[in-house]
C-alpha cells in the first residue's frame, strides 16, 4: 500500500477517494512525457512552417520581381521586333524602288536584262556604263555649242559663200545672230584666241580630252582667255561677223590629233544614243578608247567604295 496514492476529493456529498498504484503513475508519466513530445514536435513543426512560410514569401516575391523583370524584357523585345519588322519593311520597299530605277537606268544605257543577276552586280554594271557615259560625253564634244540655232552649211564639199569657189567645208555652220552666247561642247583648256579681221575672223580654239579639239570661228567677243580651264557647259564666247564671212554665223569645227571630223555626229550624240558615234565616225579606235577609260573608271569606282567602306 506504500506504493499506492491516494487522492480525495471533498463534496457536499461527502468524500471521494481515489487510489493510484505503480503502474498508474508509471503510466500517467509516460503519458505525460508523450504528451510532452508531442508539445515539442508540433512547436518545431509549427516553427519550420513558419520558417517555410517566410521562405516561401521571399521566393514568391523574388519570383515576382523575376516575372516583372521577363515581362519588361519581353516587352521590349517585342517592340525591337516590331521596329526590324517595320525597319525591314522600309528597306524592302526602298530595295524595290531601286530596282524600279535600276530597270529604268539599264533601259536608258541600253543594257541587257539582267534580272537574273545580284542587284549589287547590276549596281556595278550600271556605274561602270553610267559612268563609262559620263567621262566621254565630258571630255569629247557632244551636243551643239549654240543652243536652237538652225544649220547654214554642213561637212563636206561647197561653194564658198563669198569667194565662190568650191572648197572643202571642214565644218559646220550655225544661222545665229551677232551675240548669240557659245558654249563649251566638253571639258577643256583654252589653247588659243585669236583677234582678227580676216579668214577666220575671231577665232578660239579648245583642247579636250583623248586627242580631240573644238573651234570657233567668226565671233564678236571673247568670254575666255587662253589658257583658262573650261568645264562642259561654260560661256566661252559670242558669235558674230569677224573675218571673210557673207553675214553673222558661227563656224563650229572639231578634230581628232589636228584631222578635221564632221561636227554633225558629235552634235547630235547623247547618252540616249551613245553607241552610234562609234559607227558614225571612222578613222577613231574608239574600242581602245572606250576600253583605257573603262579602266580608269573602274579604279576610281573601286576608290570610291574603299572611301565609303572607310
Amino acid at each position: 500500500m506504500k506504493d499506492n496514492i491516494t487522492v480525495s476529493i471533498s463534496s457536499v456529498d461527502g468524500t471521494k477517494h481515489f487510489s493510484f498504484g505503480k503502474r498508474t503513475r508509471h503510466t500517467f508519466k509516460f503519458v505525460s512525457y508523450v504528451i510532452f513530445l508531442g508539445v515539442l514536435v508540433t512547436a518545431g513543426i509549427i516553427y519550420y512552417l513558419v520558417n517555410d512560410a517566410e521562405h516561401s514569401k521571399l521566393k514568391l516575391l523574388e519570383l515576382e520581381n523575376k516575372s516583372s523583370s521577363l515581362n519588361k524584357e519581353i516587352a521590349s523585345l517585342t517592340a525591337l521586333k516590331q521596329s526590324l519588322e517595320q525597319d525591314l519593311s522600309e528597306r524592302e520597299e526602298r530595295m524595290l524602288v531601286v530596282s524600279d530605277r535600276l530597270n529604268d537606268l539599264e533601259k536608258v544605257l541600253g543594257i541587257d536584262d539582267q534580272n537574273s543577276m545580284e542587284i549589287e552586280s547590276r549596281l556595278d554594271t550600271a556605274a561602270m556604263n553610267s559612268s563609262l557615259r559620263i567621262a566621254m560625253l565630258t571630255q569629247i564634244p557632244s551636243g551643239p555649242p549654240v543652243k536652237n540655232a538652225r544649220t547654214s552649211s554642213g561637212y563636206g564639199q561647197r561653194q564658198h559663200p563669198v569667194t565662190g569657189n568650191m572648197k572643202f567645208h571642214r565644218g559646220q555652220d550655225f544661222a545665229v545672230n551677232t551675240g548669240t552666247p557659245i558654249y563649251a561642247p566638253a571639258d577643256g583648256t583654252v589653247e588659243v584666241t585669236r583677234p582678227s579681221n580676216q579668214g577666220s575672223g575671231n577665232f578660239l580654239k579648245l583642247l579636250h580630252g583623248y586627242g580631240f579639239s573644238s573651234s570657233y570661228s567668226h565671233l564678236s567677243k571673247f568670254a575666255v582667255n587662253k589658257g583658262d580651264f573650261v568645264k562642259m557647259g561654260d560661256l566661252i564666247g559670242y558669235s558674230g561677223n569677224s573675218g571673210l564671212t557673207s553675214g553673222p554665223h558661227l563656224h563650229y569645227e572639231i578634230r581628232f590629233i589636228g584631222r578635221a571630223l564632221d561636227p554633225k555626229p558629235f552634235i547630235n550624240w547623247n547618252v540616249d544614243n551613245f553607241e552610234t558615234i562609234f559607227d558614225s565616225v571612222r578613222g577613231i579606235r574608239w574600242e581602245s578608247l572606250v576600253d583605257k577609260i573603262e579602266l580608269r573608271v573602274s579604279q576610281q569606282l573601286q576608290l570610291s567604295s574603299q572611301k565609303v567602306a572607310q
